[in-house]
């Protein structure tokens, strides 16, 4: 495995101005594709989950032939998981079979120590593209299902970073993510859950539209905002596992896939389990 070489030292104001400006770019590149929906909100998540599966078999050691042959295996299931999802009624079965098959393939070319954590590489990416595509196509619930999914995660991880700022205090897991307090996942869980209820009530108001109701809305929310700052943790541990800081540099100020969606596939991955078990979403 290589070890990313630290990078040049930056101010911090700069950082924060330009971890500001590439996270309202995702997010008006997220909003946008979402309100269109179709083929463009699925071809977004197909690419970040594709690019996602290419970090985490790079964190995870592979390299080489290997590296290549397992991502293009892994990024061609995922390309027609997301066809499939898109097309299809959710829980969309037929997507998540060529997950499966994906993660088959992967772990046949990864080698013996890498082979776990590459399939389960492939399934953590394969609930980017598939949840979000199939919560959008949904005729009932569709665009707030997807507002709701990403209030919940920004909004938590918003409210975690400012109230912790703000409060400090004891700190929640000081041996995986040092700056991380109590404090914070406190304020994250009470504003995530508060704005994304408030996202589902505004677009039943406004637009006859609902995602889930009542005590089972505020219970899913903050159950979904409390497995966001999870995904948060546990991508912060895998790190500290493999001694790597970012698992790239591709986005300015945030590091890589992995590192904007590590909250975003927890919650997708609380929602596949439901998809699943209600049979459809809501």
């Amino acid at each position: 495995m290589t070890v990313e070489a630290p990078r040049p030292a930056s101010r911090p104001g700069s950082e924060l101005a330009l971890r500001v400006v590439s996270g309202l770019v995702l997010a008006a590149l997220a909003l946008g594709t979402a309100w269109v929906g179709g083929w463009p909100f699925g071809i977004l998540w197909t690419i970040a989950s594709i690019l996602l599966l290419r970090e985490w078999l790079a964190l995870v050691g592979l390299e080489g032939a290997r590296l290549t042959g397992a991502w293009m295996a892994g990024a061609v299931g995922l390309a027609v998981a997301g066809m499939l999802a898109e097309n299809g009624p959710a829980p969309a079965p037929e997507a998540w079979l060529a997950a499966l098959a994906a993660a088959v393939a992967v772990g046949a070319i990864a080698p013996g120590p890498s082979r776990g954590w590459s399939v389960v590489g492939v399934i953590v990416a394969a609930v980017v593209v598939v949840v979000p595509v199939d919560l959008r196509g949904h005729p009932a619930h569709s665009l707030v299902a997807v507002l709701w999914l990403f209030a919940v995660v920004w909004l938590t991880d918003i409210g975690a970073y400012f109230t912790g700022r703000a409060v400090g205090g004891p700190k929640l897991w000081p041996s995986v993510s040092p700056k991380k307090t109590w404090s914070g996942s406190i304020g994250g869980l009470i504003v995530g859950t508060g704005a994304a209820v408030a996202v589902v009530l505004v677009a039943r108001r406004v637009f006859g539209i609902g995602w889930f109701d009542g005590v089972g809305l505020v219970a899913l929310t903050a159950t979904a905002s409390i497995v966001s700052m999870a995904g948060d943790l546990a991508e912060s541990a895998m790190k500290r596992m493999f001694h790597v800081k970012d698992s790239s540099h591709l986005i300015p100020g945030h590091g890589g896939v992995m590192d904007r969606l590590d909250s975003f596939w927890a919650v997708c991955m609380l929602l596949a389990v439901i998809l699943f078990v209600t049979g459809g979403p809501g």
